[in-house]
């Protein structure tokens, strides 16, 4: 009696999950920020004491455990994320104290000062950050949401308008909520909370925005009764741009919605529809309202008034030039001389120390986040992370368009700060927070296939296509 060979066993290789190559990366983003921190010391003739290594050590802690929370519930998450973001957070840190000691601030020894609140912003965001790894076990949960989401996004919207100007206005912007000892600016929350309301309207209501109207000009136009969706986005950023003369917040949310739409569509109507709309929005407030119009014409010329409405604008365009290709060197500028140079101005900073080529580098960096945002958005298989994940990049891109246009007056000035990089708790913690959301898109869109449930709810029988086409 022969026995008939039996066929071996194959076994399906695991996925690596590249948290080895993140924690490398990590390593490394440490090294740059610590080089850099060492160099604006040494250039500023402060001297390498003992007490720098505390900042280092407690960054190195920080993000290893960031790291840690990833490896442990996302383990499938990009490993470029997380790294890449520690690296601008990093430079952000040694940008803000050497503008403290380039400002002569009593406690600008050490990581004192601007940059010593930040690196206490840096782990409430971190901390932020894992808490959403951790406890958002499927970003599909999120869809169950959306509604409540968009109400209090545009509620954190509305707060600050109806304000006294004591509790919500600064530089002539009503967007802050002021507390005694504590203050936050709730647009930088407003926005991630829209994203997630725009993406689970556009998965449900779907029909709404794929109905075809009248063919003008090769163009599929939408049912003038589908148009209210636009006309509610539109009349809101019309409404933060008058009544909180906030003009950045307004072109991010109009246009991620746009951005949005048009990602589900796949019709550019909506884009057009929605430009026009926004233009003709703009046009009227330029003429009624005096705070836009001193923006537009500070924009246009600012060497007209060098000394009051364009010293903001004339201060960076030297800073620029003082830079030049290869910069200054950390710590050899003035970049004190640029009024907001932590803020709103930190990317002029950036240009004059490190010169076109540091600059470049650094928006490189940006560039490495949003492509891996949507590379995201490509490779999730629902909807709904489809939408959100690329909502969330494309945000990103558009808010460093609009923030880097600006500083280098490309567009007119708008007051958005840059992510991860700008002196303040609020962008640092909310961009923390998208990053965790884009972080747990990503581990579900690379994990493997087996074990997969979608959770229970209406959105686990969406069509995996973002939207059918019509």
């Amino acid at each position: 009696m022969t026995t008939q060979p039996q066929s071996p066993v194959k076994v399906t290789p695991a996925l690596p999950n590249r948290r080895n190559a993140e924690l490398l990366l990590l390593g490394f983003a440490a090294l740059i920020t610590t080089i850099a921190l060492l160099l604006v010391e040494a250039n500023q003739e402060q001297g390498l004491r003992w007490d720098l290594a505390q900042y280092t050590v407690a960054y190195l802690a920080l993000f290893a455990g960031a790291h840690l929370a990833v490896r442990r519930f996302a383990p499938y998450a990009d490993p470029l994320l997380l790294p890449v973001v520690a690296l601008l957070n990093g430079l952000g840190l040694v940008m803000i104290h050497r503008l403290d000691l380039a400002t002569g601030e009593p406690t600008a020894r050490g990581l004192g000062g601007t940059a010593n609140q930040q690196m206490l912003w840096t782990l409430v965001g971190v901390i932020g950050f894992s808490l959403v790894v951790v406890f958002l076990s499927d970003h599909r949960l999120l869809s169950r949401y959306g509604y409540v989401c968009g109400l209090t996004g545009l509620i954190l919207l509305l707060i600050p308008a109806i304000l006294p100007r004591s509790m919500s206005e600064q530089n002539g912007a009503k967007i802050w909520i002021r507390l005694p000892g504590f203050s936050i600016q709730p647009a930088e929350f407003s926005k991630i909370l829209l994203l997630i309301f725009f993406a689970a309207v556009l998965v449900s209501k779907r029909s709404l925005f794929t109905s075809a109207g009248k063919h003008v000009l090769g163009m599929d136009l939408p049912r003038p009764r589908d148009l209210a969706p636009l006309l509610a986005a539109w009349i809101a950023s019309i409404g933060v741009m008058i009544f909180e003369k906030d003009l950045g917040t307004s072109l991010l949310l109009y246009a991620s919605f746009l951005v949005l739409v048009y990602i589900a569509t796949e019709r550019f109507s909506w884009v057009v529809l929605g430009l026009t709309l926004f233009a003709v929005g703009s046009v009227a407030a330029y003429f009624v309202f005096d705070h836009v119009r001193v923006r537009v014409e500070t924009w246009r010329d600012p060497f007209a008034d060098p000394d009051g409405a364009g010293y903001q604008m004339v201060q960076s365009l030297f800073s620029f030039a003082t830079g030049g290709i290869f910069g200054t060197g950390l710590g050899n500028g003035q970049p004190g001389t640029v009024p907001a140079a932590s803020t709103d101005f930190i990317t002029a900073a950036v240009g004059e120390e490190l010169g076109l080529v540091g600059l470049a580098a650094v928006l490189l960096l940006y560039t490495i986040v949003v492509i891996r945002g949507m590379r995201t958005a490509i490779a999730v298989r629902d909807s709904f992370g489809k939408l959100l994940a690329a909502g969330l990049a494309a945000t990103l891109g558009i808010q460093l368009f609009i923030v880097v246009g600006g500083v280098t007056k490309l567009i007119p000035l708008t007051g958005l700060t840059t992510p991860w990089m700008s002196y303040g708790g609020s962008s640092l913690v909310a961009n923390y927070l998208l990053l965790a959301i884009l972080v747990r898109i990503s581990h579900n869109a690379r994990r493997p296939l087996e074990g997969r449930s979608l959770p229970p709810g209406p959105i686990a029988a969406a069509s995996t296509e973002v939207i059918e086409k019509v």
